[in-house]
């Protein structure tokens, strides 16, 4: 008889999981490029020296909600190339990757983790393949960025809030 129980309890907590999981919704609906630049401004005479590159890059994510349960995430990464010893630019690229996701059944603190962490996670490859693309289209080697950990941008971004924020109430109460 115990067994019994234990089997239609174990039941009962396999159902209550599915629905949970059926509440659960994450989708990709679009992947497309918001934003797109490439400039060489100091080409042809950036051809006619050896290339010593020294790069800048600069990465931001930002999201928005543009329907029910539907969110533009996107991805920004700037990459400035400069010769090493003179600094004149080499080029400069800019892509804005974004997505359009549709999640349901996720709020508060995991809805913001998927749109800062996860979403970007997804994003990033296609940014850094078009980057790859302009950047050899316009006579230069691909940059070939490495991987980004959106994760940990993602908590240190929160860590920061988290410390501005006491900063804050500890300038108010003085």
């Amino acid at each position: 008889m115990a067994e019994d129980n234990n089997q239609s309890t174990g039941g009962n907590d396999q159902a209550a999981g599915q629905q949970n999981q059926q509440q659960l919704q994450f989708a990709l609906q679009r992947i497309y490029v918001k934003d797109i630049s490439f400039e060489a401004p100091n080409s042809p005479a950036v051809f006619q020296q050896p290339f010593k590159p020294k790069v800048s890059l600069d990465l931001n994510t930002s999201n928005q909600q543009v329907g029910d349960g539907l969110y533009e995430v996107v991805v920004k990464v700037t990459a400035q190339v400069a010769h090493a010893e003179n600094g004149n630019t080499s080029f400069l690229v800019e892509v804005e990757q974004a997505g359009l996701f549709r999640i349901g059944g996720i709020e508060g603190e995991r809805l913001e983790h998927t749109l800062g962490a996860f979403c970007p996670n997804v994003l990033f490859p296609y940014a850094r393949e078009c980057i790859d693309n302009l950047v050899n289209r316009g006579g230069f080697p691909p940059l070939m960025l490495a991987p980004v950990n959106f994760e940990a941008l993602y908590l240190q971004k929160k860590q920061r809030a988290a410390e501005g924020a006491a900063q804050q109430s500890g300038e108010t109460t003085q």
